[in-house]
């Protein structure tokens, strides 16, 4: 029994499919047959030529119906119990066929077929044929049961890569691998590693009858812009789709199944990367005392991870929030233990941020902490005026006072030609450093302050990736302002490395663009997030999609597109290919409209406030050469 089983199973695929449709040949026949017999009760064997046509026009008409329905392409080994549905639909059109061809034939040789042998026949055939497979799969391979713990799953690309995958995915055993998907259409239908490659068009099939439920990309030296294509094409129908990373990035330059991992958004979106400069990095924070505010936040907390890699003399972590600052200075500290330094205090306390300054002494500070959530401030303007203004101006005159020698503000695209609250605090946030800048020019002191300007950092707390990987998780709906609105991005690591870098660049007054690509469409984020979760979107176009894009209006002080500066053709080049600095602006006096402004945050006149906020901002920006 054993060495019959091992035979049976060890035969090419082809006699195997030969022997099936052999067997559902035959089954077909003596299912018509049977029904017959059961009508009139009586089991002779046809002996009539006509008797064996009528037989045989049950496979005749099933066979070719059962090929286009694909019962010979399912693997029996891993048939899942759903493909019992996909017989009882053959079985069904089949007899429903096989009606027509009896009724036709009923007018020209004036024969009858009771009305009860098609319902019998379906029932038999049913039986038969969907039974014999299941049969087969528990004989054949009688632990296949256990199978079902495995993951179906299909990998897309069947060069050397996918097979070394599939290798190790074999290995590991969590995963079945149902098919390889590919685009070349010259191995179509041949077999890879023993598995069957498809091509991209077959992932519905592929789900509905092997139940694969992921597609693992396997082709390290793909695009970008290849990547979007392939997600876009084969995501949104009920699979979800991971990759693994590229060669370089390889354990000992094979493949682990411990490496898959999850596509992240930032992977479509086109950035080519650029290796920092390590002279940059180094000059910036090796063996210096480095402070960073807002050390707690999205960016803030990536600059600190970057700098405690780079050996500095001593980190200090400036955070309000004290679960934040608790969690980085876990996350980073290590042996020497005073190399990191918390300090549990707000930046707009002058007598902390004096005190922090003259005990610590650092050499670089980042300038990270500022409230950012658009509406948010928007809503509350007093709060992010006295945070983003005052703030800044509090650690500004403390780092000149305490002789910080560079300092560097994170700023936002969204100070150009501000809309918004907050976009006009880091206006004034950046006028205050560039004021800064001037006076320690002119006294000679030596210090560098300027200002890196940027767009949004994917899954920065409250940016726009986060919320929608919420609500996708919650099954929708996502949410959208606008569907032509536009956004630039970039990863938090590599706005990170870059400001690092722009400091090490800085002259003093300067105001640094970091390369942020092409504007992303926010409607086509939200579509790619979706699908990379296995979801379809619903939409007029497609009504049984999963999940609903929901438009809800530009919120106040929302712009439709941002910008990185003022005047493009006035933008100079560095020795950074992905940092440009804009030319040094005419310096104004800021110092009696801050007061002012500071007055109307005390008094609580949010008009004011506001009134004087943007009418600075104004007349700084006909003066602007940004």
């Amino acid at each position: 029994m054993l060495r019959a089983v091992s035979a049976i199973t060890s035969l090419p695929r082809l006699w195997k499919r030969v022997i099936i449709l052999s067997y559902d040949a035959f089954a077909l026949a003596a299912a018509l047959w049977a029904s017959f017999a059961l009508r009139y009760g009586q089991w002779t064997p046809p002996t009539t030529w006509f008797d064996f046509m009528l037989i045989l026009s049950a496979p005749m008409v099933a066979i070719p119906i059962f090929v286009r329905l694909g019962l010979y392409r399912a693997v029996i080994r891993y048939l899942p119990e759903r493909a019992l549905w996909t017989t009882i639909q053959a079985t069904t059109l089949a007899t429903l066929c096989w009606i027509l061809v009896i009724f036709l034939s009923q007018i020209s040789l004036n024969y009858v077929v009771p009305r009860s042998v098609p319902i019998l026949y379906w029932a038999l055939a049913t039986i038969t044929i969907g039974g014999s497979r299941f049969i087969a799969k528990r004989l054949l391979w009688p632990n296949s049961a256990s199978r079902k713990q495995s993951k179906p799953i299909a990998i897309y690309g069947a060069g050397e890569a996918g097979a070394q995958l599939a290798s190790a995915l074999r290995r590991q055993g969590t995963y079945r691998i149902v098919a390889f998907l590919d685009d070349s259409q010259a191995l179509h239908g041949r077999d890879v590693a023993s598995i069957r490659v498809f091509p991209p068009s077959a992932v519905p099939m592929l789900a509905a009858q092997y139940g694969v439920e992921e597609i693992i990309l396997s082709i390290p030296t793909l695009k970008a812009a290849r990547q979007r294509e392939i997600v876009a094409s084969i995501g949104g129908q009920g699979v979800k789709i991971r990759t693994v990373p590229p060669v370089t990035d390889l354990v000992d330059g094979r493949y682990l199944v411990s490496q898959i991992r999850e596509i992240d958004i930032d992977d479509l979106l086109g950035r080519s990367s650029v290796p920092p400069a390590p002279e940059l990095l180094r000059a910036m924070i090796t063996g210096k005392t480095i402070m960073v505010t807002g050390a707690g936040g999205s960016i803030g907390s990536e600059l600190c991870r970057l700098i405690v890699k780079l050996d500095p003399e001593k980190l200090i972590l400036f955070e309000a929030n004290e679960f934040a600052l608790y969690n980085i200075e876990r996350e980073l500290r290590g042996d020497p233990l005073p190399k990191v330094v918390p300090v549990l205090g707000s930046i707009v306390d002058r007598q902390r941020i004096d005190m922090s300054m003259a005990l610590y002494n650092p050499d670089v500070v980042f300038h990270a902490a500022a409230h950012k959530h658009v509406p948010l401030i928007e809503a509350n303007a007093l709060e992010g005026i006295r945070n983003n203004v005052m703030g800044t101006s509090i650690v500004v005159n403390a780092a000149y006072a305490h002789g910080v020698s560079t300092f560097v503000l994170i700023s936002s695209d969204k100070a150009v030609r501000p809309t918004n609250v907050m976009g006009a605090t880091k206006r004034w946030a950046e006028l205050i450093v560039a004021e800064t800048a001037a006076k320690a020019a002119s006294a000679g002191t030596g210090q560098r302050f300027t200002a890196v300007r940027f767009g949004n950092v994917l899954g920065s707390n409250g940016s726009v990736v986060p919320l929608f990987k919420e609500q996708i998780a919650k099954g929708g709906p996502v949410t959208l302002t606008d569907p032509t609105m536009t956004r630039y991005f970039m990863s938090i690591h590599e706005a990170s490395e870059l400001i690092v870098q722009a400091g090490a660049l800085s002259q003093g007054g300067d105001i640094f663009l970091l390369d942020m690509g092409e504007p992303v469409l926010i409607r086509e984020l939200a579509e790619n997030m979706i699908q990379l979760a296995g979801f379809a979107v619903r939409s007029t176009d497609n009504p049984d999609g999963d999940i609903e894009i929901v438009i809800t209006g530009k919120r106040p002080g929302e712009k439709m597109f941002e910008e990185l500066f003022y005047d493009d053709d006035v933008v100079e080049s560095t020795d950074h290919p992905k940092i440009r600095r804009s030319p040094k602006e005419i310096s104004i006096a800021i110092a009696d409209p801050l007061t002012e402004l500071l007055r109307y945050v005390d008094t609580q006149d949010d008009r004011c406030a506001r009134k004087c906020l943007f009418g600075v901002i104004s007349a700084a920006s006909e003066r602007s050469n940004g």
